[in-house]
């Protein structure tokens, strides 16, 4: 029956709305965020949740999206973007990095995420469909856990980005560990505004940088390590590993990175998630208490 009433609310959540591009923040130098203004004071989704956006409402797109469709046989689908605002903001906000082709590596070019980031001009109008997915904060977390360890690379801090602002404005009686993953300090998404909301809720959050190719990086008043995230690193910052909610956030080994490889006869080389969820087993955190996504 709560599974039941849940798919009903979530049915309700999901439609299409008109937007606007109010601002474009250019995060790092593939990553803009989106605000978006809807002229609606009140959108019913939850810190995690997503919005698609479907390219063939782009004119100048047309051209490519049939190219695209004509390789692929089939229509070329809406993009899902997880939604970088929370609940209690006014504007809506969507965080995107821009896919990249790389010859051998990806199959093909991406269509919608190179003029999202770098292309679109404030005062676009677009329609966006929301909200939804299972990546979200609990609303009973609180009964749950009394720390919730956030693990990310990347853009896959963005929906943990949401859950955190919820949590921390409506005072929820839970304390926050980031580990966020990426290679250098420039790759870093909403580097300074962690920092603020780091300084201003020192008791609630702390902030643990992971950086691969940046030997010696220096930051005050945080924690960071140079390499990968992996269990040796995730094992200091979990006290109780059945006693946490894990949150985890970042790239995945792709249906044609697994096709690849078995056509060279090899084993695909893990990503993030593959390596983080092999870790979770190393340290012991019991399955239902992680939440997984991946991109």
């Amino acid at each position: 029956m709560e599974a039941e009433l849940e798919h009903k609310k979530a049915s309700k959540r999901i439609k299409k709305i008109q937007v606007m591009v109010a601002e474009a923040i250019r995060e790092t130098c593939d990553t803009t965020t989106l605000m978006l203004f809807s002229g609606n004071d009140h959108l019913d989704y939850k810190p995690g949740h997503f919005c698609t956006i479907d390219p063939h409402q782009f004119g100048g797109l047309e051209p490519w999206a049939a190219y695209l469709e004509h390789l692929k046989s089939k229509k070329e689908k809406p993009r899902a973007y997880s939604l970088a605002s929370s609940p209690h903001e006014k504007h809506l906000a969507v965080t995107i990095k821009e896919e990249r082709y790389i010859p051998g590596k990806t199959k093909y070019p991406p269509l919608l995420s190179p003029i999202l980031v770098r292309r679109i001009p404030v005062g676009t109008r677009m329609e966006i469909t929301g909200f939804t997915g299972p990546y979200y904060l609990p609303d009973d977390i609180e009964s749950r856990t009394d720390h919730i360890v956030h693990i990310c690379a990347g853009s896959g801090v963005v929906p943990n980005w949401s859950i955190i602002k919820y949590a921390l404005h409506k005072k929820l009686k839970v304390r926050h560990t980031l580990i966020y993953g990426n290679r250098k300090w420039d790759d870093v998404i909403y580097r300074h505004a962690l920092d603020d909301l780091r300084d201003r809720y020192p008791d609630k959050l702390k902030i643990v940088h992971a950086l691969s190719r940046e030997p010696g990086a220096l930051h005050p008043g945080a924690h960071v390590y140079e390499g990968r995230v992996g269990a040796e690193l995730i094992s200091k910052h979990i006290e109780d590993p059945t006693a946490v909610e894990v949150f985890a956030c970042g790239p995945a080994l792709s249906k044609w990175d697994k096709l690849q490889a078995k056509r060279e006869g090899i084993e695909p080389t893990p990503r993030f998630m593959e390596s983080v969820v092999g870790a979770f087993k190393t340290v012991g955190v019991p399955k239902e208490r992680l939440h997984l996504e991946s991109y």
